[in-house]
């Protein structure tokens, strides 16, 4: 029996895994289609509506 260590159990190990050749292809893509995703939607996001100015209030007294 080969002794396979199986999945990853910690987060230096899922690094590890992850950082190895065929896997950091597939991760890096990833972070890319995720980074596209969220840019993406955050630009369709229609900015809140900033309510109407007021005029300035006269503050000095004309003369």
């Amino acid at each position: 029996m080969s002794e396979d260590p199986g999945p990853p159990r910690t987060f230096k190990g899922l690094l590890r895994w992850a950082t190895t050749a065929p896997q950091a292809w597939g991760v890096y893509l990833l972070a890319v289609l995720l980074v596209w995703l969220l840019s993406f939607y955050a630009g369709t996001l229609k900015p809140k509506k900033t309510p109407e100015a007021s005029p300035p209030t006269v503050t000095v007294p004309r003369s």
